[in-house]
């Protein structure tokens, strides 16, 4: 066969089959031109799933009469007009392939007014076959008709799913294009029902402080519409700048992961992308305070000069190249991790798992907390004596930030409490029962041990439960990490080593991994294939069954290889020494002890969840409360 020049309706289906996919795709090119109209307002209408029709209505600057057939021509746009223009693209379209695509694949019909025209005008394309411009009625703005979608393609309606498919695709689609653009305002309906119907956010009034609360009221609405009512209530908002790069939006707290990564949004200068450079700085971020095969949700928008991203590096446009790669993943990973670090009991914290459980279906089971696999561990307090209340009063108006203050407080409230045996518990309980704690303590005082596994707490709000073991395990593992990025690990040397009796392959891995240990404060040599000798230890395992402890954190290391939440073998290795390490279930602690827990998890970062991504804490407010037991009514 020679070659040829293709005939231009030929090059239209071609160009069709890179472009329109399903009519999920003919919306997202339609709408996006709305957007670059102006539009302010856009309806969008669909029958049979988006086969039959497609109907876009806009409010947008419109078309003029003599551009119309110009509009429908291949490779005709307004949006750039030179090399210089692609490589700073602003607009959402710019290839100038929509129209023609859609219009050989279906039967497209254009109507458009601009706001200073006296009238309309409309031109149609059936299956590639362009008709004349004739004058319509129509308000400012454009409307777009498709009708009978891929009806001259028959290979293609093949692939073409059930209605209730394509309109799913069509809806997921419209609710990401909602969450681009909260000034616009948004409906889709598919025959008679209204599936999203989203009003814009405006911005008016003369007061700023309520403008803002009107605005954030707003959007918060908007994300509850398209992810669900307690999105915006489980989520942290951020913003964060670095010179030409701006990044904010809302993250997820750790403790309403997911089961599917279904609630993941990017957003790249207003256009959606599903960028992996973008989701792993998200992922790195969370490596922390996520479950194994949890996902993040988040809806996060990044802004920079166009000039330092390349839009045009996929036919769909749903990928885009960063100019410098490294810097715009660095620059991502560390603003979510700062965020993240600061999910720890606070003022005015939402608690991190809900207390739905004592008044709706909310378990423990379903919160997928777990007790179990816990180690012995230990909380160094030295407790001389003196009243707990005046040693709480005296310690808020101590000097320094509230980290210091915490941290005082732990040593002189255990201290306070002189040496309380376990059995003198009760009276301590009683005496800290008819006390309201000050304010500045989150997770106020504690009152007694439930079960061997809570703390039960009160503070001015109501009654606080503690998680002990996940608790404790969150600080220890903070504690590692932060020795070992300053000064490295203190270590306890042993007068008599310790001897580890392990498998032959465990202390081959040992061996092979000893820079970690050492690093984690081990000294270790090897006594045989199958026997271990630790010379030093860290000096936070003083006392404890090291031995143990050792053989609880080899094994696990190897149940977890290549599927721990925890990227990198050193924070793999310190987060499972730390919940090998932290204080066990059924350990009975005093309560000096359980009040050094509690204002060390107010001065730790991420202490709201533990290193496995579990709550922590959760609280029963007061009216919740009363509610329980029908108080007021």
């Amino acid at each position: 066969m020679p070659i040829r020049i293709l005939p231009s309706e030929l090059v239209d289906q071609i160009a069709a089959g890179e472009v329109i996919e399903r009519p999920a795709s003919v919306v997202k090119e339609l709408v996006e031109n709305s957007l670059d109209a102006g539009a302010r307002r856009i309806e969008v209408d669909v029958e049979r799933g988006g086969t039959g029709l497609i109907r876009i209505r806009d409010d947008g600057c419109g078309i003029a009469a003599n551009d119309l057939p110009v509009a429908i021509a291949r490779h005709a746009t307004s949006k750039i007009a030179s090399l210089e223009d692609l490589e700073r693209v602003e607009t959402l379209g710019f290839r100038g392939e929509a129209l023609p695509s859609i219009g050989s694949v279906s039967r497209l019909r254009l109507t458009s007014r601009p706001a200073d025209a006296e009238r309309a005008a409309e031109i149609t394309i059936d299956g590639g076959t362009v008709g004349g411009v004739r004058p319509a009625a129509h308000p400012p703005g454009t409307t777009m008709e498709i009708r009978d979608l891929f009806f001259n393609v028959p290979a293609r309606r093949k692939f073409v799913r059930s209605d209730s498919t394509e309109v799913g695709h069509i809806a997921r689609l419209v609710e990401r294009l909602a969450l681009s653009r909260f000034d616009v305002s948004f409906r889709l309906r598919s025959g008679d029902r209204t599936l999203l119907s989203a009003p814009a956010v405006t911005s008016e009034g003369s007061n700023q402080a309520q403008l803002l609360e009107d605005t954030r009221r707003a959007e918060e609405a908007r994300l509850a519409s398209v992810l669900g009512k307690d999105f915006p209530q489980q989520s942290i908002r951020i913003r964060h700048s670095a010179g030409p790069v701006e990044l904010s939006g809302w993250i997820g707290l750790p403790t309403a992961a997911r089961a599917q990564a279904d609630q993941q949004f990017w957003f790249v200068n207003g256009r959606s992308v599903r960028d992996r450079l973008l989701m792993n700085a998200v992922r790195l971020a969370y490596r922390d305070v996520l479950y194994g095969g949890r996902n993040a949700a988040y809806v996060l928008y990044l802004t920079l000069d166009p000039k330092l991203v390349d839009v045009n590096a996929h036919p769909q446009k749903l990928e885009v190249r960063f100019r410098d790669s490294r810097q715009i993943h660095e620059f991502v990973f560390r603003a979510l991790e700062r965020a993240l670090a600061d999910t720890k009991p606070d003022q005015g914290a939402a608690p991190a798992a809900e207390a739905r459980g004592v008044l709706g279906p909310l378990t423990r089971e379903s919160q997928g907390v777990s007790a179990g696999a816990m180690e012995t561990g230990a909380l160094d307090l030295q407790m001389p004596s003196r009243s707990p209340w005046a040693v709480a009063e005296a310690a808020r108006a101590l000097p320094g930030d509230a980290a210091a203050r915490g941290a005082a407080f732990g040593a002189a409230f255990g201290a306070a409490f002189g040496a309380a045996s376990n059995d003198a518990q009760g009276d301590s309980t009683n005496a800290a029962s008819s006390y309201i704690p000050p304010s500045s303590y989150p997770l106020g005082f504690a009152l007694a041990q439930l079960h061997g596994i809570y703390i039960v707490a009160q503070n001015n709000e109501g009654l606080i439960l503690v998680d002990m073991h996940a608790a404790h395990e969150r600080v220890l593992y903070e504690r590692f990490k932060a020795q070992r990025d300053t000064a490295g690990t203190a270590s306890q040397h042993l007068l008599e080593p310790v001897i580890v009796e392990l498998k032959a392959h465990e202390v081959d891995e040992i061996l092979e991994d000893r820079e970690e240990w050492e690093r984690a404060g081990f000294e270790l040599d090897a006594l045989g294939p199958e026997r271990l000798a630790l010379r030093s230890v860290p000096a936070l395992l003083t006392g404890q069954n090291v031995g143990a402890i050792v053989s609880a954190v080899v094994r696990d290391l190897g149940l977890d290889s290549g599927a721990h939440h925890l990227d990198g073998a050193a924070d793999r290795f310190l987060g499972t020494l730390a919940c090998r390490t932290a204080i066990h279930a059924h350990r009975r602690l005093t309560i000096p002890e359980m009040n050094a827990l509690l204002r060390q998890m107010e001065t730790t970062d991420r202490a709201n969840q533990c290193n496995h991504g579990r709550p922590t804490w959760t609280r029963l407010s007061m009216s919740e409360l009363d509610a329980l037991f029908l108080r007021g009514r």
